[in-house]
């Protein structure tokens, strides 16, 4: 059984479909149970730390780029920026922007503060994330929804979302 804030929810209720299907994809079928829906959004990366009660540098967030034009997921700390030139440089793209909230769902499926690591609608999209996501034992990533988190350890979250580990992370001076 899941719970959250009004009492237990029958595993597998909570997660978006797409993204559960997703999670039984990969035989992670036990993280179902695991998923935490909230009843105040957890759509920031502040709102799912204070809903979770963990450290800012635990979430996990997911953000699309374009890479000349190309989504692009950048998996990200929840307490870092991400550097857009560092991006650039790491994929030999001319120009890294923000996707429009259209392009992140028509690329992932997902509502932009929801969209998971992986489980996305178009297989194929160049995968990202910044080692200070290894810092910990566990993160929580969004799990298709701006009210549900789930968590997965560093490592095995990078390898299901195909990424790539790389320094994206913004440096303040």
């Amino acid at each position: 059984m899941t719970t959250d804030a009004t009492g237990p929810a029958p595993a597998g209720s909570v997660a978006h479909p797409r993204f559960a299907q997703a999670l039984r994809d990969r035989g992670l079928e036990q993280l179902i149970g695991e998923v935490r829906r909230f009843p105040d959004a957890t759509r920031t990366a502040a709102e799912a730390a204070a809903a979770v009660g963990c450290e800012l540098s635990q979430i996990c967030k997911s953000l699309i780029f374009a890479a000349d034009g190309v989504p692009v997921l950048v998996l990200m700390d929840g307490a870092s920026r991400v550097d857009l030139d560092a991006v650039r440089r790491e994929l030999g793209a001319r120009k890294v922007t923000r996707a429009t909230a259209d392009a992140v769902r028509e690329a992932t499926g997902y509502a932009i503060g929801g969209v998971p690591p992986f489980g996305h609608r178009t297989s194929g999209t160049r995968v990202l994330a910044d080692r200070s996501l290894l810092e910990h034992d566990v993160v929580w990533a969004a799990a298709g929804t701006p009210y549900t988190v789930f968590p997965m350890e560093p490592e095995t979250l990078v390898a299901h979302a195909g990424g790539t580990l790389v320094d994206v992370r913004e440096r303040t001076a």
